[in-house]
């Protein structure tokens, strides 16, 4: 059974990019951001006044040249709110719509970069035998590892799917770790690879976490 799944035919061919390491976004899911570059400033505002629509993509570790090559898959968000402030920045919030694929980039008159986009469907699926508890106690050997803390109170009515997503956007991997998570085709999928790098990190398995 699938659920919350796009309606990715009304969605624009052409969309604004914001390359940013170590951010992916969700579908779904909400990503508050600080513009203060003059140009995406400049992206926000045309973004605002049309479709509202911005795609985030990360850039590869082939940063040769002034202009950074982008993984070929981001994730598309929605404004649902923008705060201008005195200085001409903006705190905006973008709810995630659907991953997308850059068909290519485009030559653009804008100080920001903008692509065709090839949207696509995710399954929002994951199994009812979910364990939530063993996948918590490995986070937590994590997080320790790198002498963080978390409080996971606030995830406990999140449905699965969610849960999942929101750790993938929050969770301080690499940034190629962050595009593999991106890249997963369903929350089940995002799941194990998220499983994947916590074990890879912490150089175990769950039982040589300590309690």
């Amino acid at each position: 059974m699938t659920e919350d799944i796009p309606n990715i035919s009304s969605l624009p061919s052409v969309i604004p990019v914001f390359p940013l390491s170590g951010v992916i976004l969700l579908p779904g899911s909400d990503l508050p951001l600080h513009i203060f570059e003059p140009r995406y400033r400049q992206m926000i505002e045309d973004a605002y006044d049309s479709d509202q629509i911005i795609g985030m993509t990360q850039p590869t570790e082939n940063e040769a040249g002034p202009v950074p090559e982008l993984y070929n898959i981001g994730g598309a968000g929605s404004i649902t709110s923008l705060t201008p402030l005195e200085d001409g920045r903006y705190l905006i919030n973008l709810k995630g719509i659907s991953r997308f694929n850059i068909l290519q980039e485009l030559p653009a008159t804008t100080p920001y970069r903008q692509v065709a986009a090839e949207w696509l469907v995710d399954q929002h699926i994951m199994p009812d035998n979910f364990d939530r508890d063993d996948l918590i106690k490995l986070l937590q050997g994590f997080l320790s590892g790198k002498e963080l803390a978390a409080d996971f109170s606030r995830l406990e009515d999140m449905p699965n799917n969610v849960f999942i997503d929101t750790l993938s956007m929050a969770i301080p991997f690499q940034p190629a770790e962050k595009q593999a998570l991106l890249e997963a085709e369903s929350p089940w999928a995002r799941t194990e690879i998220f499983t994947s790098l916590l074990q890879m990190a912490v150089g175990g398995n769950l039982t040589e976490i300590p309690n």
